[in-house]
């Protein structure tokens, strides 16, 4: 028993390539079967026309067109991605065998059996419904996935931004200075030429420079007075407590931003802490972020300090050229605009991204 084509079936397109006699004959029986989107093509120019913008689901193609090489015809249309149903009188095993080899779903001999073609046109049709379907469930899938990424994505933003927070609330209940040193580090980042990943991964991590805070007591982070040596043995500590708790993680920001904390208090002239690296051995993190980290310090104020006048923290940066900081990331540094870097932090996101 014939089984006529559904509605999806018939809505289908079907590109026949045959002399003009045999195409109109079988697109009237692909017609009479219900199939109602059929074309035909005698010629390679008209084919290549179908192909590029009718977007046909199936091609019927016959290889003896005359004054054409039905193989090449084959592989134009397999090329194209539509599936192809060969017609020929050459039932060789030769010719069977080539044009399976070049990518033809199927093989009709004629001459032909109408409910033989009609079956075999259903069967790829089918087929090609499934694949169709498959595909927009891909996308959709696809969709699905990039949409929980990002969400994913502002969930860790969040949570990065959160530890910061919580390292910064005894003295910066607002965060605020971790977000500026961020957006500092990815502005310095830029001027030095750095890739737009590299930026964007400094700007998330460098304001968990400070993390390790948390394990150091308020009676010495928050003392207004002089340290005594063990406090300042102390509270030099944060820089290991902080690489202690960012460390082991797979995720590149948090790798960066176990680097920064470990060496943002590294000085350029090899007197900082706590390994006390020199130069070019302190990773290039540690030193922007240690730019932006004491800028923003000298320029706000602080629990236990004033801030200082813009014009006097800008040439403190620059005095320090050489001895605290690297000189390159203090070049960069004197370009930027220093009065923005006062502005909140949500008025120059923009500008960084």
């Amino acid at each position: 028993m014939l089984v006529m084509p559904d509605g999806a079936g018939a809505a289908q397109r079907i590109v026949v390539v045959e002399d003009d006699e045999g195409a109109a004959l079988l697109a009237k029986i692909l017609g009479a079967a219900g199939y109602e989107d059929v074309r035909t093509a005698t010629s390679p120019a008209v084919l290549d026309v179908l192909l590029k913008r009718w977007e046909p689901d199936l091609v019927v193609l016959d290889l003896q067109v005359p004054g054409t090489d039905g193989f090449d015809l084959l592989e134009a249309v397999v090329a194209s991605g539509v599936p192809a149903l060969v017609l020929t009188a050459d039932d060789s095993p030769t010719t069977r065998r080539r044009a399976l080899g070049l990518g033809a779903k199927d093989f009709v001999t004629k001459p032909l059996d109408r409910v033989e073609v009609l079956l075999r046109v259903g069967n790829i049709l089918q087929t090609r419904r499934l694949q169709r379907a498959l595909e927009d469930r891909n996308h959709d899938l696809q969709r699905w996935v990039r949409a929980r990424t990002a969400d994913l994505e502002e969930a860790r933003k969040e949570t990065l931004e959160r530890l910061a927070l919580a390292a910064e609330y005894r003295d910066d209940d607002t965060a605020q200075h971790t977000k500026r040193v961020g957006r500092t580090a990815a502005l310095l980042a830029r001027q030095l030429g750095l890739a737009n990943d590299t930026i964007e991964h400094l700007r998330l991590a460098a304001p968990l420079h400070d993390v390790g805070k948390i394990g150091i007591p308020d009676a010495v982070w928050l003392k207004p007075g002089a340290l005594s040596d063990h406090e300042r043995k102390m509270l030099e500590q944060h820089t290991e407590i902080g690489g202690r708790i960012l460390s082991g993680s797979r995720s590149p920001i948090l790798r960066l931003a176990e680097q920064i904390a470990r060496t943002h208090h590294e000085r350029w002239d090899g007197s900082g802490y706590p390994a006390g690296l020199a130069g070019d051995a302190i990773p290039l993190a540690g030193r922007i972020t240690a730019v932006a980290d004491v800028f923003d310090v000298l320029a706000h104020p602080r629990p236990h300090k004033k801030a200082w006048p813009l014009g006097r923290a800008v040439q403190e940066i620059v005095d320090q050229a050489g001895r605290h900081f690297d000189p390159e990331v203090v070049a960069a540094f004197r370009r930027l605009d220093h009065r923005a870097l006062l502005d909140p932090v949500v008025d120059q996101l923009r500008r960084v991204a």
